[in-house]
């Protein structure tokens, strides 16, 4: 079967933007004929990514206790190690959510991206993208207690996902649908720098990668965003190589049960371009079907570092297509509108060279 996505450019997820309509109205003009698909720009409290079940998820639900409120003193965090430590109320040995804010959120973006392509501001063939954070990145607040609290967590927010991704089908016909698994926490959980988990990374990434995404339909597109974080900075930690995402793409499109329509693989810091040791490991990644998208995209850079990083990862994966290392909305500068503009013409820019 012919591959679902051959374009040259994925938009992760968030975008610079101050509502969803801006941000599609945007990105359509900006990335329609580059993308397969858009996202709503993940905008207003969405921009805070896992930060958002943080306080609209876990902290509201009965059964969950805050052992320790955030640290920052503007009581936003900062970075990892500020956020809210939770952890079970005494007495509970189960959770239960009844429902998940975010797909009400996709829900409603889907409905401004519809109207948005009947009005022919976004191109027909485009679909609707939307982006689910995986459990651990999820529940990361679960830092108290771990080894008790994340497994009983867990097992809830996969109930919750298998019927929100009910409901979320229900709501978008699938044919509009491209869904994104996004993963950062467990990609850090897996390197062993996370200091509140322990033993078992590997099944906490690999058991909803087999559970949970073939309960999405055939005629949903689905992808997997491998990323280290941008929390605070990227990256939240940097890898000695590309190949753990490599194992974990590997796995991924080997075990989801159905098609996987795209991979996202992060990329290096700019001062590591022309590092062919890091590049490496994508000689040994086997896609399958899919489309592979590298974020090889820095703004600090521009096309020049991106040309370099390209040169770089040809000489170990022959076809792919780039991105931005992870979303863009909280990208630094006041104008997020030139943000996407500078975005798009970096691409096009090693693009006409590429052809050229």
């Amino acid at each position: 079967m012919a591959p679902r996505v051959n374009s040259e450019l994925l938009l992760v997820g968030s975008l610079p933007a101050d509502s969803a309509d801006s941000a599609l109205r945007s990105a359509a003009g900006f990335f329609g004929d580059l993308v397969f698909a858009l996202p709503d720009g993940e905008t207003g409290p969405r921009s805070a990514w896992v930060g958002y079940e943080r306080e609209r998820l876990v902290r509201p639900n009965p059964g969950v206790v805050v052992v320790q409120e955030t640290e920052s003193p503007t009581g936003i965090p900062r970075h990892a190690y500020e956020t809210p430590v939770f952890g079970l109320r005494p007495g509970v040995s189960g959770l239960h959510w009844d429902s998940w804010p975010r797909i009400d959120d996709a829900i409603t973006g889907y409905r401004v991206f519809s109207a948005l392509r009947t009005e022919g501001v976004i191109p027909a063939h485009l679909r609707f993208q939307v982006g689910l954070p995986f459990p651990s990145s999820a529940l990361n607040g679960f830092k108290s207690d771990f080894a008790a609290d994340y497994p009983v967590a867990e097992r809830a927010f996969e109930d919750l996902a298998a019927r929100e991704l009910t409901r979320l089908t229900a709501a978008i016909p699938p044919a509009d649908l491209a869904i994104q698994w996004d993963l950062a926490y467990e990609t850090q959980d897996l390197e062993g720098v996370l200091a509140w988990t322990g033993e078992g990374a590997w099944e906490r990434f690999a058991g909803p990668v087999t559970r949970l995404t073939r309960l999405i339909p055939e005629e949903v597109l689905v992808g997997y965003h491998l990323c280290y974080g941008t929390f605070p900075e990227w990256p939240m930690y940097e890898a000695r190589d590309m190949g753990l995402l490599v194992r974990m793409a590997n796995f991924a499109v080997a075990n989801s049960g159905r098609t996987v329509d795209w991979l996202h693989l992060a990329g290096p810091r700019y001062l590591r371009s022309e590092d062919r040791s890091f590049f490496r490991p994508l000689a040994d990644l086997e896609p399958g079907g899919a489309r592979v998208f590298l974020g090889i995209v820095l703004p600090i850079d521009g096309a020049a570092g991106l040309r370099r990083r390209h040169a770089t990862a040809s000489r170990y994966l022959s076809d792919f297509g780039v991105a931005m290392y992870c979303g863009f909305g909280r990208q630094p500068g006041a104008d997020g509108t030139e943000t996407m503009r500078e975005h798009a013409r970096v691409v096009r820019t090693v693009r006409d060279a590429e052809r050229s």
